[in-house]
Order: structure tokens, then C-alpha cells, then sequence
């Protein structure tokens, strides 16, 4: 009876194993994690996070925007999309979301989504093996409106150990998947469940070791993520007076040399920054674009066209300003900027990214004057 009582637990472990081998979570990280880890490359969105994203918003790909739209991440139509549309009741009734041509063209919809808005550009400071910082990332910057979005984005990321797709080349990622929808296969067969206590009890004391093994490794993981995030926040505090602050990750300080100045005519007395490899200084309280310009041995037309502007203006410190001609085009990986609200300044955005405005007209097609709207693309890299 006893014996007979064992193997009936064996056999319903058995079919707890295969059936979480054969859950549509699982399911859903065997046919796309390596279209994740293919869209880390390209963008630098973790390949945890995406899939986390894809499970929890399509329902592992089995609710009707996924089905019927292609649509995995529940992006929205906003202003700019001119693809087909589903109307969902979400948020508020009858929402518009974006319908596309494959899943594929979704994820890396939902890559350039973060790396483009605005209002994601912070998530790409935090390491991609960080995944915590990103998940409580997305829900500051309103992914979504669920308070435990974070949490639940992680218990899916933990619970089935996504975070090693971080870590994968793209081809460890294609085996990994052909590996797992292999093995769900096998599963399915029937399963003759072992009858030797000695051996089944050593394969579950084995199991249980490597599980605790891998939670301690996990638990170290996260404690010293958490204890960089504290040095990172504690770091960010401190911000010397003298310096403003610049504006995102793009700038990066210049060291400057008596070869550099000569070169380039730079001023010796204050810092130089580039940003997309064109230098800049930061304006200070009194200052001038022309004394700027006498400053660099440049002309003040030649400063104000380099900053494309036509006349003199009054200049505000902390104003960046360019002393040699911005690129045509912004750095690689910045293809493009999204606009996030009415009336933005075409200036501001090539300023901010360094790249010259009758450039950024040609590429777009735009005219002198044009205005920007809410959900525009602009193009700051040739396609």
C-alpha cells in the first residue's frame, strides 16, 4: 500500500513537471525569447523585461490584441501611427491599440517605444542585467497604471529565471529555444515513473539542492543590484555647483590639453563637453553668444549659425552651446525622437542632440517653420 501510495505521488510530481513545462508561460519563452534576445542587441531593452512584458499584457499571447493584432505589449495608437487599429476597452472604453502586420514587428515596436520616448530615456542608465531598476522604472515613467506592475513584472522574471536571457549571445538564445520546445515535446509522451526509492529519493535530494542553489544565487544577485542602486542614488545626489548638470547620458566631459586648445582654440579656464563628438560648454550668469564667440576665436554669426539661430538672443546659464559645426546626423542608436507633447521646438530637439536643423528638415521633408505635434516621428539618422 505504502509502495503503491509513493508512486502515486511520483506520477502526480511527474505531471506537475510536465505541466508547467507545457504552461502557455512557458510556451510563450520558448517561441520568443530569442526574439527577445535579438532586440536586446539591437536596442538595449533587457531581454527579461520584454518577455516579463509579453507574458503579463498578451496574457502569454493568448489575449485578442495578441491573437487577432499582433499587438503583445498593449501599445496604444497614439498620435502617430498610421497602421491598422483594434478598439479595446482598457483604461477607458473603446481605446485604440495598434494592430501589426506580425508579432515580430510588435517587439520591436515595444523596443523603440522605450528607447525613443522621452520618457523612458532614463530606464537605459540602469545595467541591462538589472532588471528590477527597469521594471520599477517602467511603472515611474507610466507604463502602466497598476501599482504592482513592478512586482509582478519580477515574480514572472524569477519564477521562471528569465534573467539568464540577459546574459545570452543571440545564438545561445536560438539553442536555448530549440532546446526547450524540444524537450516540451518529449514531455508529452508518457512518462514511466521510477520505482526505485534510493534512486528517485537521490534525484529529489539533487533537485532540491540545485533549486536552493539557484534561489541563494539569485537572492545574492538582487542584494548586490540593490546595494549598487543605493551608491548610484547616493552618488546622484551630489551635483558640484560649478557644473550644471547635462541634460542625459549622451555628453561626456573633455579633458582639456594645450595641444586640444590650439587645435580647436578651446579656453583653458572652464570645462568642454561633446555630445554626438561636437564640443559644447555650459553658459554662465552674464554671458553672451558673441562673448562666447570671442572666447573660441569665432565670429558671433559664425556661433549663432553653428547654434542654428539667425539673430542674437538673450542667453539664459546653464544653456548649452556649440563652439564647431553639429553632425548631420544624430549618434548611432538615436535614430529617431518621438514628441511627446504639442508646440516642441524643432531647435531644442537638434540641439539636444547635436545634429544640424537644416539636416533634421532634409531628412523629414519638413519646411522652415514646421510645427510639431504630439506622437510626431523625427527621423535623426538616415534609414
Amino acid at each position: 500500500m505504502r509502495r503503491f501510495a509513493s508512486l502515486s505521488i511520483i506520477a502526480a510530481a511527474v505531471i506537475l513537471l510536465v505541466s508547467a513545462a507545457d504552461s502557455p508561460q512557458q510556451q510563450y519563452i520558448d517561441r520568443w525569447a530569442a526574439t527577445a534576445v535579438r532586440e536586446m542587441y539591437r536596442s538595449g531593452v533587457p531581454a527579461s523585461i520584454t518577455l516579463a512584458q509579453g507574458i503579463l499584457e498578451s496574457r502569454s499571447g493568448l489575449s485578442a490584441l495578441a491573437a487577432e493584432g499582433n499587438n503583445h505589449f498593449g501599445i496604444k495608437c497614439h498620435k502617430d501611427w498610421k497602421g491598422k487599429t483594434m478598439r479595446i476597452d482598457d483604461d477607458r472604453r473603446s481605446e485604440c491599440f495598434r494592430v501589426y502586420p506580425s508579432a515580430e514587428d510588435s517587439f520591436r515596436d515595444h523596443s523603440d517605444f522605450l528607447r525613443y520616448w522621452d520618457r523612458y530615456k532614463f530606464l537605459f542608465d540602469f545595467d541591462t542585467k538589472d532588471y528590477e531598476s527597469w521594471a520599477y522604472g517602467l511603472k515611474k515613467a507610466g507604463y502602466a497604471t497598476d501599482p504592482s506592475y513592478p512586482q509582478k513584472l519580477i515574480q514572472l522574471i524569477e519564477e521562471y529565471d528569465l534573467s539568464r536571457f540577459d546574459s545570452m549571445t543571440q545564438a545561445e538564445a536560438g539553442r536555448a529555444s530549440s532546446r526547450s520546445g524540444a524537450s516540451a515535446g518529449k514531455a508529452e509522451k508518457p512518462v514511466t515513473p521510477a520505482v526505485s526509492g534510493k534512486s528517485s529519493s537521490s534525484k529529489s535530494s539533487s533537485a532540491k539542492e540545485s533549486r536552493v542553489s539557484k534561489a541563494e544565487e539569485r537572492a545574492a544577485a538582487r542584494a548586490a543590484r540593490r546595494a549598487a542602486r543605493r551608491e548610484r542614488l547616493a552618488a546622484e545626489e551630489v551635483i558640484p555647483d560649478e557644473i550644471p548638470e547635462a541634460p542625459n547620458a549622451l555628453e561626456e566631459a573633455v579633458l582639456i590639453t594645450p595641444a586640444a586648445a590650439e587645435e580647436f582654440h578651446f579656453s583653458l579656464t572652464r570645462p568642454v563637453y561633446t555630445r554626438n563628438g561636437v564640443p559644447f560648454v555650459y553658459s554662465v550668469e552674464g554671458e553672451s553668444y558673441s562673448s562666447i564667440a570671442s572666447s573660441y576665436n569665432l565670429f558671433p554669426k559664425e556661433i549663432l549659425k553653428i547654434n542654428d539661430l539667425s539673430t542674437e538672443q538673450r542667453l539664459l546659464p546653464g544653456t548649452v552651446v556649440y563652439i564647431q559645426a553639429k553632425k548631420k546626423q544624430a549618434e548611432k542608436g538615436l535614430d529617431k525622437y518621438i514628441v511627446e507633447e504639442d508646440g516642441e521646438n524643432l531647435r531644442d530637439i537638434c540641439q539636444r542632440f547635436a545634429v544640424r536643423m537644416s539636416s533634421v528638415n532634409k531628412l523629414n521633408g519638413f519646411t522652415a517653420g514646421h510645427l510639431l505635434r504630439e506622437g510626431d516621428t523625427i527621423i535623426l539618422r538616415k534609414q
